[in-house]
């Protein structure tokens, strides 16, 4: 696992101290080693957490005629395949290492390698004789890759910080990005939250030729899938594909754990892992002891029944929240509204401390259907057939009933439920997830256009059924959530996180599944439950879902309403430039007196403020548009 970059410099020249500086700024995501190449043409760099082939396998890596250069994150888990037809072609190698199977790959195949690779890496390549760049990514998104072209030439890195710190790159706020962060709580690809830097997106290559740009999929479209004959054998074809898989991704020279929520998709990866591998696993739990959500029981329930040595961190108001929250803006890059940064945060360092490599369930929900989100898409077709007008009236009664502290309580889930039966289904499954509805986000941001989220929400496709909102996740809350926050987080600890459901293999598997194998009834993720019926305890089956995050909207009146009040005060919203003061007041305020729940509303905007000062993020001189009144501000918003 690494951190790559790297800067062309065919017109400008590149200041002497950049690349060693960016990849300074990149040491926690490898700190065992540090190369660069430089060239007339192009400075590349690359650190590396070493994970497999130990002593050898730094990078850049060359061709034997030096012509081609890669610099490479990620890990192949097919290498092993992929080797062998390799030596068939007539290619020797000198190391166990990855990076030398897409460097050898590369050679025999050229570009059109990458759809043979099968895992999760970012790719760089540079071909001396041609002047050419290809930058690749994972098809499902798992390693981040930006990029940033400038006046004919081209920055990018694994983080937005290596881009950042070129002295040509402005920091100006990407107003796009942020309409979407204000009702996604992400930024969707290929939009970032700073002008000119974009995000390649996941299964695209980029290639880059003295100073000319073209990109594109190089997934090759999907054969026509063969539906299962029956429940049964549909089960035994996933049972094989997780056994394939986590044998492939157990490889390590180094420890391996396994982060355990107690639930089904993580318990999953624990049993073929304790199949497939030999001796005792580690496993490694958050957990908020005596609160309705807490997940204790279960995880070790779970941990007992596999005879795991497990570890586990009690989240409570007494942990150094405030100190967290702040290193989690300097390691994201950009803001992330999901507040299950906060407890993977400290799961991240805990688990640290005794592993390198760690295998996680992410995933599972959105090629099963897991989320409630979708059974809340299933059961709003039917409540949108009661006429407007009383459902207008259910949602003015429900916003009276009492704000409870609970992280997300009944009366919560059926004010939003309520709200986004007065959406179009679209917009609908994106706010039970998001925060802001489009009328909120107009009455509060300065800049609010409709425009940047609807281009996102048309590739959501046709129809009604779950497969839509299954493929618009799998695009975007997947990769710019999901596994955006997994991996600064676990980078920021130098900890490499393998989900082993995002195999390839098991993607397109559940992408061929008809909709009754995945949610059937108000049972989530059929196919998976009946698989591991008999290989799990009953109550890990049958326990509801649990989102993993904080009791956000309580922590912001308590333990946390020091940072909130500070980071929202007149003078901050002010000084942004973004928000209509009198608005943030008034959430805030609502919040603060019990008389809604805004947590996540005012968690995007803290978090938000928090970055863009680290970072030194500016407005660029815009006319913001005319707001809304003010005294519209608090019925918009009820949650």
């Amino acid at each position: 696992m690494c951190g790559i970059l790297g800067y062309s410099h065919l017109a400008k020249d590149l200041p002497a101290w950049l690349p060693m500086a960016a990849l300074e700024a990149l040491a926690h995501r490898g700190p065992d080693h540090q190369g660069t190449f430089c060239s007339e043409q192009i400075s590349l760099g690359a650190t590396r957490l070493r994970i497999v082939d130990l002593e050898d396998g730094d990078q850049p890596l060359f061709s034997p005629d030096r012509d081609v250069v890669v610099v490479f994150n990620g890990e192949i888990f097919n290498c092993l395949e992929l080797r062998a037809q390799l030596k068939g072609e007539g290619y020797s190698f000198e190391t166990r290492c990855d990076t030398e199977i897409v460097l050898k790959a590369f050679l025999c195949w050229g570009s059109s390698c990458f759809a043979r690779l099968r895992g999760m890496f970012a790719i760089a390549i540079w071909v001396r004789s041609e002047c050419r760049l290809i930058l690749a990514r994972d098809r499902m998104g798992i390693k981040p890759l930006y990029y940033c072209l400038q006046d004919g030439e081209i920055y990018f890195g694994s983080e937005l910080k290596c881009i950042l710190l070129h002295p040509a790159v402005r920091r100006n706020i990407c107003l796009s990005g942020l309409n979407c962060f204000l009702s996604l709580n992400y930024v969707p690809g290929p939009l970032t939250l700073v002008e000119g830097i974009i995000k390649l997106m996941p299964g695209h290559l980029l290639e880059w030729r003295n100073g000319e740009c073209s990109s594109g999929s190089y997934v090759p479209p999907l054969a026509a899938a063969r539906v299962p004959g029956s429940t049964e054998s549909a089960c035994d074809e996933l049972d094989g594909l997780l056994e394939q898989s986590l044998k492939e991704q157990l490889v390590s020279d180094l420890p391996v754990g396994i982060w355990l929520s107690g639930g089904l998709d993580s318990s999953t990866i624990l049993h073929y892992a304790a199949n497939a591998h030999h001796g005792t696993l580690q496993t490694y739990s958050v957990t908020f002891r005596g609160r309705s959500f807490d997940e204790s029981r279960y995880i070790r329930e779970v941990s007992s029944h596999f005879g795991t040595r497990h570890t586990e961190f009690d989240l409570t108001a007494s942990a150094d929240l405030v100190s967290a929250i702040e290193r989690i803006a300097y390691y994201s890059d950009e803001p992330g509204a999901d507040a299950g940064a906060l407890p993977l945060w400290f799961l991240a360092q805990m688990t640290s401390r005794d592993v390198t490599v760690v295998l996680t369930g992410e995933g599972a929900d959105e090629l099963f259907g897991g989320y409630l989100t979708y059974k809340a898409d299933r059961y709003c077709t039917l409540a949108r057939r009661i006429p407007a007008r009383l459902r207008q009236a259910a949602l003015a009664f429900a916003m009276h009933l009492p704000v409870s502290d609970e992280k997300i309580s009944f009366e919560y889930r059926l004010k939003r439920f309520l709200q986004g039966t007065l959406l179009s289904p679209e917009m609908a499954h994106v706010f039970w997830n998001g925060t802001f509805s489009e009328s909120e986000k107009q009455r509060l941001f300065l800049f609010a256009e409709a425009g940047p989220l609807a281009e996102v929400l048309a590739e959501m496709g046709e129809g009604e059924g779950l497969q839509r909102y299954l493929d618009f996740d799998q695009r975007y809350y997947l990769p710019d959530d999901i596994l955006y926050k997994v991996d600064r987080i676990s980078m920021a600890h130098s900890l490499e996180v393998r989900p082993p459901f995002l195999d390839q293999r098991i993607v397109d598997f559940a992408a061929g599944l008809p909709e009754r194998l995945k949610l059937r009834g108000s049972t989530s993720k059929y196919v998976l439950r009946r698989l591991m019926k008999d290989k799990l305890p009953r109550a890990v089956l049958q326990r509801p879902k649990i989102g993993f995050d904080v009791p956000i909207h309580e922590w912001l009146r308590g333990v946390l309403r020091p940072m909130l009040l500070e980071t929202l005060s007149e003078e901050a919203v002010l000084a942004g430039g973004l928000f209509h003061w009198p608005a943030v007041k008034l959430l805030v305020n609502a919040h603060l007196e019990r008389k809604a729940n805004h947590g996540y509303h005012l968690w995007g905007l803290m978090v938000l403020l928090i970055w863009m000062k680290r970072w030194k993020i500016e407005l660029a001189s815009h006319e913001p548009r005319l707001t809304m009144p003010i005294v519209e501000v608090l019925d918009g918003v009820g949650s």
